[in-house]
């Protein structure tokens, strides 16, 4: 495969944001010193691209498919089968499958942390305290995931996914009670809200969190599930595209949009899935994949923490070691790659939290039209010769560029 085109695309996640006072009215993009994102600008084509729609507020799962080409409103059916099947859970037809957070509750049953003071030791014991249950006739299996993630699946007869949340998705507030909207699913809501009790009863039992309390920690003592979906099948990304593809994560999430379509995994040792990752080790790897593969994407998570943490200085001093990474990264793609540099969407310093913004891109490699733009970011790159575009339309681009774009028509 040395003299085919290849393509690396480098999804940064959350990395978009809006201008902040602390850093000058600039972006933490703008303001992170960044020679590598500016040469890879100077010397491709730039643009704004909106992962799903303008305005529209795009989680990493439906960015991603969007990105991958398939349209995330006709295929996606919940986060929950995406995040399970990530994690390496068996999710079989007519599962119901979660993804979940070790959140912290008082003895009302109100919020005070969704994420258990981001947990990241002692997980898989917790998780263990909830897996094989039996509700109702309906098997719980329950694993964890990196941090304070998990997932839940709920497998039985006559379950639906079309149910609200039992997590309210900001502390300060009592969880919620689910309520389903057909038969199957108020089945699937009963079980869940029993499912909920339980956990806080048994996980506020361990050991594990009495340590956490006597340590001045936040104890891990619900399990709060969100994203009820039921898995469908969807065509393969070769299959769709024609390309061998590889990917590299650092959570569940984007494994499991990565698994359901086929692509390979490459788990990369020291990759943390936050801000202490080994950015290098997985610079390495995404272009060692390119050796074997037509299309490799490679999600890094850092700047989707600091977002949410609202913490313009840490996501800033992440983006600097990207950009040190994709030096690298540069140098050892080789001649015959296309490097694609974006986000999946904007995550605000100043509302913690995703938002429609479109993000910036930059497409380097054989062929393109390199345009005027000679900085990377949000403001500048707007001003590029791809103009602004929609997230689906991206892989049709890389492989028009690749030579590997079918005819259509006469």
């Amino acid at each position: 495969m040395a003299d085919q085109m290849r393509c690396l695309l480098l999804i940064c996640d959350g990395m978009g944001d809006r201008p902040v006072n602390q850093l000058g009215d600039k972006t933490p993009l703008e303001a992170a010193s960044r020679p590598n994102f500016n040469a890879l600008s100077g010397g491709g084509v730039n643009g704004i691209m909106d992962p799903i729609a303008p305005g529209i507020r795009p989680g990493s799962d439906t960015s991603h498919l969007s990105y991958l080409g398939y349209d995330p409103y006709s295929c996606y059916t919940g986060r929950g089968p995406i995040e399970a099947a990530g994690i390496g859970m068996d999710v079989r037809p007519g599962d119901v499958a979660f993804r979940a957070n070790f959140g912290t509750v008082d003895d009302g049953m109100v919020v005070k942390d969704r994420r258990a003071g981001r947990i990241t030791e002692g997980t898989g014991e917790l998780a263990k305290a909830l897996d094989g249950l039996e509700i109702d006739g309906v098997e719980v299996i329950f694993k964890e995931s990196v941090a304070h993630r998990g997932a839940l699946v709920l497998r039985g007869e006559g379950l639906g996914a079309d149910i609200t949340d039992v997590d309210p998705h900001e502390p300060g507030v009592k969880i919620h009670e689910s309520q389903g909207m057909d038969e199957a699913s108020k089945k699937t809501a009963s079980v869940l809200n029993q499912f909920v009790r339980i956990s806080h009863d048994r996980l506020g039992e361990l050991s594990l969190n009495a340590e956490r309390v006597k340590n001045g920690m936040l104890p891990a003592n619900i399990i709060l599930p969100r994203g009820a979906g039921i898995l469908e099948p969807t065509p393969s990304f070769l299959d769709t595209h024609g390309l061998r593809g590889a990917a590299i994560a650092e959570v569940g999430l984007i494994y499991g949009v990565a698994k359901i379509l086929g692509l390979d995994l490459i788990r990369v040792v020291g990759s943390t899935g936050g801000l202490d990752t080994d950015l290098e080790a997985i610079g390495r790897s995404a272009t060692d994949a390119l050796e074997d593969h037509d299309f490799v994407m490679c999600n890094v998570k850092g700047c989707d923490i600091a977002g949410h943490d609202g913490d313009a200085g840490a996501k800033k001093d992440f983006i600097e070691g990207i950009d040190s990474m994709l030096g690298g990264v540069m140098e050892r793609a080789g001649e015959h790659s296309l490097l694609i540099v974006t986000a999946d969407h904007s995550t605000p310093v100043s509302i913690m939290d995703h938002s429609g913004d479109p993000v910036p891109i930059c497409i380097h490699g054989p062929g393109v039209r390199v345009d005027d733009v000679s900085e990377y970011g949000e403001r500048s790159c707007a001003r590029g010769g791809l103009g602004r575009f929609r997230g689906i339309d991206l892989i049709n681009i890389a492989k028009d560029l690749m030579d590997m774009a079918e005819k259509f028509g006469a």
